[in-house]
């Protein structure tokens, strides 16, 4: 009987070092969704950078990729953003999907849902306008 040569131990491989390019592509993806929590909040840069207590060139620098957020920054910036770390980094995505969600079980929004579809560019980005302006700028009641 020929017996099967007993399998080779499974080496880890080394951790591999990646290097960011000067372009800063590696932070593309954190910037881009520091950046679009921001605006879903609602917040201009300054209101963000005082809410983490740091200066508003500090964001801008984040979101244009020309500085890396630290561990402590990126929990203060989740913080500030009203997500996880995690959410943080993945953009926020799950959040959003909840959102969507929470949103389609609303009945006002079930019924015109069927006729988003039927809207123009220029009707669809005058309604999300609207919205916006709503959500972020709430009316003052009497």
């Amino acid at each position: 009987m020929d017996e099967e040569p007993e399998p080779e131990p499974i080496m880890a491989a080394p951790p591999v070092m990646m290097a960011v390019s000067g372009n800063g592509r590696g932070h593309l993806n954190l910037a881009t969704s520091i950046r679009s929590l921001r605006l879903r909040n609602g917040l201009s840069q300054r209101q963000l950078a005082g809410r983490m207590s740091v200066p508003r060139t500090y964001v801008s620098k984040i979101e244009n990729e020309k500085a890396t957020p630290t561990l402590s920054s990126l929990e203060r910036l989740a913080r500030a953003l009203e997500v996880t770390v995690p959410e943080l980094l993945s953009g926020g995505e799950k959040s959003r999907q909840d959102e969507i969600s929470e949103l389609v079980k609303d009945q006002f929004v079930a019924e015109i849902l069927p006729f988003v579809s039927q809207l123009n560019g220029m009707q669809m980005s005058s309604i999300l306008m609207q919205v916006r302006d709503l959500t972020v700028r709430p009316r003052r009641s009497a």
